[in-house]
């Protein structure tokens, strides 16, 4: 079955129709990622957006429900230049085409990828549709597609409840004593960052994003993690309300992507949307402290604007080696630092899962 690609330009691509029939009009975005592509269909922070995958041929080692990253998918849509139909790989548990129409997820294959690439580098992010109706009156659907914004997809993807895990859990090592107890605040977390944590001895409860913070630091934890997540920061008002209380708090902190671009609001700071964004794993970021550079996976549109980071409150920590964006803070007279890019990469890269173990010994100290 044919199906379309109709951008809010009014460029329409044409190819076949993968995954679920339905309709549906979403921010699309690009993942340079060469593999990882269900991790990628797992990760909430994709809630709200469809994606297309710039390497040309996707699902060519099926699908293993353990490299999942949430229980289900709340990605929009799935656009590939060509869909693998045969999952070759000993731990493959189910082809990507079944995964698709299991989880409702429309795609589109055998378009040109990196002509798409091109376009939404060029113009930037923009709303499309993907649907089998082929559009006879395209000027007359554009209306539609433009009005379209993320929205709402925070309270989409939190936990709708307070979720704990011990060593042993989400396939960890149950060998390793429980040292320290950890607060996860969940705008759209990963199974990996529990799993980094219980790796290293901690105990992990993941609270719903709408949680108090008095009743987070009430567990007396040892550490607080903020964790990824979807849409544009400043939609979470009540969430940056109580990060500012767990500002106030001496637990430590530690927060990634959406975590980061929260605790940056919540201390004065600015954030805005980025022309394309980055998601893949192939990102340089420099660590300003130490001059080491990690090769880093990231997904995010959103950024903290440098030139608003109050002196006296934060210092830039980690920064883009390919555009300078800010990468990470460090805050001044707090046990608080945060970053933009994903340490817990699940598929890849591993370069800079050691933040783990700086937050550990942070809580140590």
């Amino acid at each position: 079955m044919k199906a379309y690609l109709i951008l809010e330009d009014g460029t329409v691509f044409t190819g076949k129709s993968i995954g679920s029939k339905k309709e549906v009009i979403s921010e699309i975005v690009f993942n340079t990622s060469m593999t990882g592509y269900l991790e990628v269909l797992t990760d909430p922070s994709y809630a709200g957006q469809a994606v297309v995958m710039t390497y040309p041929l996707i699902g060519n080692y099926g699908i293993c429900r353990k490299d999942m990253e949430a229980k289900g998918s709340h990605t929009d849509g799935f656009i590939v230049r060509e869909l693998a139909r045969l999952g070759s790989n000993f731990r493959n548990e189910q082809s990507i085409q079944d995964f698709l129409i299991e989880q409702d997820i429309p795609g589109i294959e055998g378009i040109d990828t990196r002509a798409l690439t091109k376009i939404l580098r060029e113009k930037g992010t923009m709303n499309g549709m993907i649907t089998t109706e082929e559009p006879v009156d395209v000027s007359s659907i554009l209306e539609k597609i433009k009005e379209y914004s993320v929205r709402g997809v925070v309270d989409e993807v939190t936990t709708k409840e307070i979720i704990s895990y011990r060593p042993g859990d989400l396939d960890t090592d149950s060998n390793v004593s429980v040292t320290k107890k950890v607060a996860i605040l969940d705008v759209g977390t990963k199974f990996n960052i529990a799993r980094c944590l219980l790796k290293r001895g901690c105990e992990v409860t993941i609270y719903p994003a709408r949680t108090k913070a008095e009743d987070i630091l009430a567990t007396n934890p040892d550490g607080i993690m903020l964790t990824n997540g979807p849409g544009d920061p400043k939609e979470c008002t009540s969430v940056i309300e109580e990060l500012k209380k767990l500002y106030q708090s001496d637990v430590p902190i530690f927060a990634i992507c959406l975590g980061h671009q929260l605790m940056a609001l919540a201390c004065g700071c600015d954030t805005e949307k980025m022309k394309y964004g980055h998601r893949g794993a192939n990102h340089p970021v420099k660590d300003l402290e130490t001059g080491r550079v990690y090769i880093s996976s990231q997904n995010h549109g959103y950024v903290v604007k440098d030139s608003s980071v109050p002196e006296e409150i934060a210092e830039v920590a980690f920064v883009n080696v390919n555009d300078g964006s800010v990468e990470g803070l460090k805050y001044k007279n707090k046990k608080i630092f945060t970053v933009q890019f994903h340490p817990e990469a699940c598929a890849g890269p591993k370069d800079s899962e050691v933040l783990f173990d700086r937050f550990i010994k942070m809580m140590e100290d």
